[in-house]
């Protein structure tokens, strides 16, 4: 979807990795110009502070403040001792590129305050390096470097920052979105209800009269009604009802069957597989169930439209219903699976988990996607 998501797991590992490759090639090259230039062990001095430099980078997401200023703190105090010993010019480079992903991070990352005093820091410490460099010509390139080295984390941290400002944006919209359109179908559902307790309490009197024996019956009913309305009030707790008023939408098999039918005819073939009882199923659950598998069904005209069949599975089992779609997509050609869903897996999981149930996606063991919800049943419709 184009939404900036930060690394984590095997993917933060595997970039850390990379990263440490890096510095260890720039530490490398630096330590041979140094000794190729200045001769002696000059440059051991430049690689031991460089490799601090880059170690705490490289440690930089146990608490990214503290890193930052770690790192600066380093970076000033080699510039002064190089400066006051007669040592080459710091920052080096690879203490330059340790600190630009320090910065870069920083200000991706931090809140507003210590992002900015992170770069403020960062410009003390290249104002360190352009004062060294006033006495010593030599030290200009390496001040010049630093500071375009940190006008380049400022800006990749600032636009790193902005698309994740986007996607939380774009996120939070989505949900607010789906937990309007299910509130306004749980408003309607609960407005039946109480409809239907009116209607049974109003016969009750009358149907007392004529058989007394019925009473009890009449009276059961209505507390059955009460409490399936009673769920339902629950679940709307908590999610925003729009202003606007919308039809009740509560598809059942047989929607779902032309949604299939619909599907297939421009699509992969679709096998559709259904329980008896789900004609008797709470409003909010069909309606759920249809959302899952239209929005999967999207997904894989939109992701995978090279998948040869599809198999849509909806299943009762116990207090539970299951809704499964799966398909049978090869990976890529670079030896995994298209990245499914963005934005409308978000609404599915805000959806689903809004009636108490859980949401999988993810791949198959073999080739393909699936989509896999459980779906808690309501009391009534457990019977």
């Amino acid at each position: 979807m184009g939404a900036a998501t930060r690394p984590t797991g095997r993917a933060a590992i595997a970039g850390d990795v990379g990263l440490g490759v890096v510095f260890a090639a720039t530490l490398a090259f630096q330590a041979v110009e140094l000794a190729s230039i200045w001769g002696g062990g000059y440059w051991r001095f430049g690689l031991a502070a460089g490799a601090a430099v880059c170690g705490i980078a490289l440690a930089r997401r146990r608490n990214r403040a503290v890193a930052a200023f770690s790192g600066q703190a380093v970076a000033l105090a080699a510039v002064g001792t190089a400066w006051s010993l007669g040592l080459p010019a710091e920052p080096s480079p690879a203490m330059t590129l340790g600190l630009a992903v320090l910065v870069a991070s920083a200000v991706r990352t931090l809140p507003a305050r210590s992002a900015g005093a992170v770069g403020a820091a960062g410009a003390a410490v290249g104002i360190g390096g352009l004062a060294a460099a006033l006495t010593s010509p030599s030290s200009g390139g390496v001040a010049g470097m630093y500071c375009a080295g940190w006008l380049a984390a400022l800006a990749v941290g600032l636009w790193l920052r902005l698309l994740d400002a986007r996607h939380r944006a774009t996120v939070e919209s989505t949900r607010r979105d789906v937990r309007m359109e299910l509130a306004r179908e749980l408003h309607d559902v609960v407005a039946h209800h109480i409809a239907g307790i009116v209607l049974l309490a109003q016969a009750a009197p009358i149907a007392a009269r004529r058989d007394p024996a019925t009473a009890d019956a009449s009276f059961a009913e209505i507390e059955a009604v009460g409490t399936e309305a009673l769920d339902a009030t629950r679940r709307v707790v908590g999610l925003l009802r729009g202003g606007d008023d919308a039809e009740p939408f509560t598809p059942g098999p047989e929607s779902l069957r032309d949604l299939v039918e619909r599907f297939g005819g421009r699509g992969p073939s679709v096998r559709l597989r259904l329980p008896a009882d789900g004609a008797g199923w709470a409003p909010e659950v069909t309606s759920t169930v249809y959302r899952v598998v239209q929005e999967s069904l999207t997904n894989i005209a939109r992701h995978a439209p090279h998948a040869g069949s599809v198999q849509v599975s909806v299943d009762r089992d116990g207090d539970a219903v299951t809704v499964e779609v799966a398909d049978d997509a090869a990976p890529t050609r670079s030896g995994g699976h298209a990245r499914r869903g963005g934005y409308g897996l978000v609404g599915m999981r805000e959806r689903v988990e809004a009636l108490g149930g859980r949401l999988h996606a993810g791949p198959r063991p073999g080739p393909g996607w699936s989509v896999r919800a459980t779906l808690p049943l309501p009391v009534r419709s457990r019977r």
